[in-house]
């Protein structure tokens, strides 16, 4: 999947259908001059249901399409027949979207589970026919119900990456570099800032045709919880992911103050991220030599209370390690 393809935010006018008026039919035939009502109900406006379909990674389908109209149910006849129900209009969305109402900003719903349905308009009654107003008193109603009307929503619809481990890092800390050295996965590669723009998944391949899957996310920078940078963009798609790895190479000038910032951003975006559990990488690795990887570890023995591992995604070194903890973090069984 090309970057461009990859949308996570889209917004949708949905109308759901009209409900058929009922029929004020009065019954006439051959011998049969005054056989009093028998107006049909109208039917049923289709709603809009939104579904969650396991086989898409993405709201790209929903792109270019901006309104969903659902069918208006059809008119009662005579012979008290119901006017035909309104078809139902379904948007199939991936597993982690959000729901919203884009004039309130509230969540409405979330769909994370292969088809389930959520009904985000429901479509109008159909009206009742004059037959069900007869009465000793008014034996002939020449009246009925209309049908009620549909709803019409503006909703937005935000994907949330669902993957097991969620990378974080500042621009161009190698994230992109490890997706593509532990998955199949191809991410844009280069040598400057803030070349992922939307977030990539790889499926990692362990042990014995074991899986995890891994989401490369646009680089954090100070006062993303703010929306500075690509802000809310990005950390929303962390939110589902069970472990985060964080990512700081080793020529940074301050491990842990980079790692400290990042923890915050996530802090004040949402305080129950920090629940997660966290395995720190120190990328990039093959550029220290014994002594200077010994005198960093004995520096972040003592300052950094969180576990980490020495890797080097373009010299192939600590990726196996890195592996087997990543999936002892994801297999653990809760105390």
């Amino acid at each position: 999947m090309t970057e461009g393809n990859f949308v996570d935010y889209v917004k949708i006018h949905v109308s759901s259908g009209n409900g058929g008026s009922g029929s004020s039919h009065l019954h006439r035939e051959k011998y049969v001059a005054k056989g009093g009502p028998d107006g049909g109900d109208g039917g049923r406006g289709g709603h809009v249901i939104i579904r969650g379909n396991k086989n898409l990674w993405t709201l790209f389908h929903l792109k270019f399409k901006r309104h969903v109209r659902a069918e208006h149910g059809g008119n009662g006849g005579k012979q008290r027949s119901t006017g035909s129900d309104g078809s139902d209009e379904y948007i199939d969305v991936p597993l982690g979207t959000v729901i919203r109402d884009t004039e309130t900003q509230e969540i409405i719903h979330e769909i994370t589970e292969d088809g389930k349905e959520y009904v985000v308009a429901e479509g109008g009654k159909g009206g009742l026919g004059n037959w069900h107003f007869k009465s000793s008193t008014n034996q002939t109603p020449r009246y009925s119900q209309p049908g009620i009307d549909g709803q019409e929503v503006d909703v937005t619809l935000e994907l949330k990456v669902l993957a097991d481990v969620g990378l974080v890092g500042f621009p161009n800390a190698g994230k992109s570099t490890l997706l593509s050295v532990i998955t199949a996965a191809k991410p844009k590669i280069a040598d400057y800032e803030f070349t992922t723009l939307k977030p990539n998944l790889g499926i990692v391949q362990y042990r014995d045709y074991k899986t995890f899957v891994v989401a490369d996310i646009p680089g954090i920078i100070e006062g993303a919880a703010e929306g500075k940078g690509l802000g809310y963009r990005f950390l929303r798609h962390i939110e589902r992911n069970s472990t985060l790895l964080f990512l700081i190479p080793a020529d940074a000038p301050d491990v842990k103050e980079q790692y400290e910032i990042l923890v915050d951003e996530l802090r004040r975006y949402n305080p129950e991220m920090l629940d997660k559990d966290r395995l720190i990488a120190i990328s990039k690795s093959d550029m220290l030599d014994a002594e200077l990887k010994a005198e960093l570890k004995n520096e972040l023995d003592k300052s950094l209370k969180a576990d980490y591992v020495f890797i080097s995604s373009v010299a192939q070194q600590g990726l196996t390690e890195l592996k087997d903890r990543l999936w002892e973090m994801l297999n653990k069984k809760p105390a």
